[in-house]
């Protein structure tokens, strides 16, 4: 029993280690407008229907029917340097950890008369994907992590008066995630974690138009708690060269193949912007956001089947202590001429996570952002919306030994950065 409790023990920090998860990536990335300007002003810009993501009351500055799309290129590069494991032996750098993704979004909106407008969007919210060789030194607290958020949103706005309106949607969220984790003894990847939910939030907001120049907005998005559901997978055989195993390895395999769940939140987040025309030409806007992350404090894993080492439900436990998070940003806008507007914006943006927290799985840390984008209006009905922006994110330090999860401690020194590319259309009918 000694020996198995040993195994299971470690089976257990390689569960805990799974907890960066649910801390997501926040993916602002909804609008390709918007973005030109670092998101300043998103929630009073209402320049197009994507805008609603942020305020749901901006759809009903959208006159008659109207169709908005697009797509955003995520492109991170992170490095592990300086990295030493628990002996204190310095380890290979490891490079390329976070990798690149597409986030799509769209929004449909129809003015049903002067004061009531519908719509629906779909975007994906929260995602992320790390990787690091399995042989790295800290192969026990993380080797794959791959969450993908999709989220489809009706919605309705009121206008109050000529300048007060309201909005409200309902959030459908779909979330997957898989985990993989190494050892540092076995030096594969010897377990696999599976899983996904689909939960639903509401979505508020409020529109106030000062005058024709001047707008404020406030926006809310409900925090989503999931209940995910899935599999836990791994060949016992990669256990062969652990002491214990021979004697225990049927009841190790059925602790390694099971069906498991976790509960885990998507947060809640609340915005203010403001935007004012100067004049025919110039505009300026401001964004506050803050962003809920204090809502995840632990992530437990139960066993569905009511496996683990007391043969109880329960598997693991970690404090997560995440912490709320602001986001500023200012932007401006200038009218080049009737068809072209260009965009500029410039952002900073808090970590979730502070460093005595910090795990491999989202090296997070505080990070600038520098936008530029560029508004091409075709036709009556038809406007092209490109965007970049590169995302400088301060140097951050890992020490696992305080975060208190199971699993040979490592430590090490990240840098960052990020590129983002977007492209967006909107068609009036």
């Amino acid at each position: 029993m000694r020996k198995f409790l040993t195994i299971t023990t470690a089976l257990s920090s390689i569960l805990l280690s799974a907890e960066a998860m649910a801390a997501g990536f926040h993916l602002r990335e909804q609008s390709s407008a918007a973005q030109g300007n670092a998101f300043a002003g998103a929630t009073a810009g209402a320049e197009d229907g994507s805008y609603a993501y942020y305020n749901v009351a901006g759809l009903t500055r959208q006159t008659g029917t109207q169709f908005v799309g697009g797509a955003t290129y995520i492109a991170p590069k992170a490095s592990a340097k300086n990295v030493h494991d628990e002996e204190g032996k310095r380890d290979a750098d490891v490079h390329n950890i976070v990798h690149a993704a597409v986030a799509p979004y769209f929004t449909i909106s129809q003015q049903v008369n002067d004061r009531l407008f519908v719509g629906f969007a779909g975007n994906s919210p929260f995602g992320m994907i790390t990787k690091y060789d399995t042989d790295w030194a800290g192969s026990d607290h993380g080797t794959t992590s791959d969450v993908k958020t999709a989220t489809f949103t009706p919605m309705a706005a009121y206008k109050v008066t000529d300048q007060f309106s309201l909005g409200a949607g309902v959030q459908f969220q779909y979330v997957w995630a898989h985990l993989n984790n190494s050892s540092s003894q076995t030096k594969t990847d010897i377990v696999k974690v599976e899983g996904d939910a689909l939960d639903v939030g509401y979505q508020l907001g409020a529109l106030y138009e000062l005058n024709d120049y001047t707008r404020f907005g406030i926006g809310y998005r409900s925090e989503i708690k999931h209940k995910i559901k899935g599999k836990m997978k791994s060949s016992g055989s990669q256990f062969n060269n652990i002491p214990g195993y021979e004697a225990m390895g049927a009841q190790i395999d059925a602790l390694l193949n099971q069906k498991i769940s976790t509960r885990l939140n998507t947060p809640a987040m609340l915005s203010f912007g403001a935007y004012h025309d100067i004049n025919d030409r110039w505009a300026i806007m401001a964004e506050y956001q803050r962003v809920f992350w204090s809502s995840f404090q632990k992530l437990t894993f139960i066993s569905r089947n009511g496996h683990n080492a007391t043969g109880a439900g329960y598997i693991s436990q970690v404090n997560e202590r995440w912490r709320d998070t602001n986001f500023f940003s200012v932007g401006t806008s200038y009218m080049l001429d009737e068809q072209w507007k260009l965009r500029l914006g410039l952002a900073y943006d808090q970590s979730a996570v502070r460093y005595q927290h910090r795990t491999p799985r989202i090296p997070d840390s505080d990070r600038l952002w520098y936008t530029i984008g560029l508004g091409y209006d075709y036709n009556e009905h038809l406007d092209f919306n490109v965007g970049y922006t590169y995302i400088d994110a301060r140097k951050s330090s890992l020490d696992t030994s305080l975060t208190g999860n199971k699993g040979k401690n490592v430590t090490a020194e990240y840098t960052s950065s990020i590129q983002v590319l977007t492209f967006g259309f909107v068609y009036k009918f």
